[in-house]
């Protein structure tokens, strides 16, 4: 081995009378060691040639107490169980499809059901804080990009250009939402009156990760964005990024993610090349973000770094029910891609003015989102936000009519659910929804039928007896509140 090495940079390792090459650091010696735990072992070749050799590789872990080794396998197997992967096959959430293509995520109708209700909560929640729904186009001119700078910084490691017949034009798979955004600003004229405008959208973008960094939904090629961008005079800014930081608790809240920490992202100081725009506006925007958080009275950690290319941000750094760590939301503060895009409002001087621009996403992405949730719930999703909040389950097909008349019933009051009519016992029938995660089973049969009612189960409670259907629904209403 040291014979393909260079000169110089050979490191070493000793151990009694045991030497090896390895960088390091190292325990001081191996009675330090207490718990070992071989964890898995795997083929491979020599030097990752398949013509040389097949070795055994042996996957393991050591700690120097054994409750440590305990707790961390307790976790692991936690981990397993909670899989966003396993879960979301099991729960028919999402699929992929080597025909679609690697990191491009199908969401099937339980899916789509579990994206619409997240989606309608964040609308619902904007609405309110005097946001407007946008939409953009998939792909854009390559011309945008390089103006906004995405291509230079991220173009040789995107979705290659999409040549047209027309001889030098190319567009490219949308990899931001922003610089859509910046040109719906564009399309009238603002005076400082009719500011902040902010303008909200679920954008798909695309991104071409490499294979080995795919990761079921938490690191995908495509995904959606619960993206929105506000435009604003600088005297709007502290309070506009104190309003996004109000809506992005209030998410975390209402989805039970309460243990997080924030994380301010700046710029790295000995490498400015990586960013655009001048050290002035890039003071003023990371003062903007450190003094938002400071009054809002926010736990934050500073990272160098860690900011976008084009601003500092306010990441939500999450720790989920295994106490692993996920940025989700993000608060940018952008006075570049105004001045890129040549973007001006009228101030109350009559002349032209640069508006600063917040980039916010509280979820980050659906797809990331979601399969965090799914892994912190392991599937028992809030009530309000359950694919199927309901089963009906007939006793026996004579009964099939009046399940239909309660799920019609429930729906028209915004429950949502199923029918189970397949000829099986009814106590199969009721484990089949238990491990489905449903939250209520609603018995139907004769009694029933006749009384107009419907005998209730709660998973995990149990029976909680007959209800006319006006009662369970105020029941449920009063339980699915946010």
């Amino acid at each position: 081995m040291i014979s393909n090495l260079n000169d110089g940079e050979i490191t070493f390792v000793t151990h009694d009378n045991f030497t090896d090459l390895c960088r390091g650091g190292h325990i001081p010696n191996t009675g330090i060691v207490k718990a070992v735990k071989i964890l898995n072992a795997a083929g491979a070749y020599w030097r990752g040639n398949e013509k040389n050799p097949q070795l055994t590789r042996v996957y393991g872990i050591s700690f120097p107490k054994q409750k440590d080794l305990t707790e961390y396998l307790e976790r692991l197997e936690e981990a397993k169980r909670r899989d966003h992967r396993k879960l979301g096959k099991e729960l028919g959430i999402f699929a992929f499809s080597e025909k679609v293509g690697a990191g491009l995520p199908l969401w099937l109708p339980k899916g789509t059901a579990l994206r619409r209700k997240l989606e309608n909560f964040l609308s619902d929640a904007q609405k309110k804080g005097g946001y407007e729904f946008v939409m953009s186009p998939h792909i854009g001119a390559k011309e945008l990009y390089v103006t906004s700078g995405h291509w230079d910084k991220y173009g040789e490691d995107s979705f290659q250009p999409i040549k047209t017949p027309n001889e030098g034009e190319e567009f490219l798979l949308k990899p931001m939402n922003c610089p859509h955004h910046c040109e719906i600003y564009k399309t009238s004229q603002w005076s400082y009156r009719d500011l902040p405008k902010r303008y909200a959208e679920f954008g798909t973008v695309y991104r071409y990760e490499q294979s080995g960094e795919l990761h079921g939904l938490t690191r995908v090629r495509g995904f959606t964005q619960d993206d929105a961008h506000l435009f604003c005079t600088p005297d709007q800014l502290s309070e506009e990024f104190e309003k996004v930081i109000d809506l992005t608790l209030y998410v975390f809240k209402s989805l039970g993610f309460e243990d997080f920490v924030t994380q301010v992202s700046l710029r790295d100081p000995e490498n400015k090349q990586k960013y655009i725009g001048s050290d002035e506006n890039w003071e003023k925007a990371e003062s903007a973000i450190i003094n938002a958080a400071q009054k809002k009275g926010l736990k934050t950690v500073v990272e160098y770094g860690e900011a976008a290319f084009y601003g500092p941000k306010l990441d939500f750094m999450v720790k989920d029910a295994l106490g692993r760590k996920w940025q989700l939301g993000t608060i940018q503060v952008d006075y570049n891609l105004p001045e890129r895009f040549d973007l001006h409002y009228i101030g109350n001087d009559n002349e032209k003015h640069r508006p600063v621009m917040i980039h916010r996403a509280p979820f980050g992405s659906m797809e990331r989102f979601i399969a965090i949730l799914l892994e912190n719930t392991a599937g028992d999703f809030p009530l309000w936000l359950s694919p199927d909040q309901f089963i009906i389950l007939p006793i026996s097909e004579k009964y099939v009519d009046y399940s239909k008349k309660v799920s019609q019933f429930l729906e028209n009051h915004d429950i949502s659910g199923q029918i189970d009519d397949r000829n099986e016992k009814t106590g199969k029938k009721i484990r089949d929804a238990e491990l489905n995660k449903i939250p209520f089973m609603l018995v139907v049969g004769e009694n029933e039928e006749k009384e107009g009612t419907i005998s209730v189960r709660r998973r995990g409670e149990g029976d909680l007896g007959v209800m006319k259907m006006e009662d369970f629904v105020a029941y449920f209403k009063k339980e699915a509140a946010i």
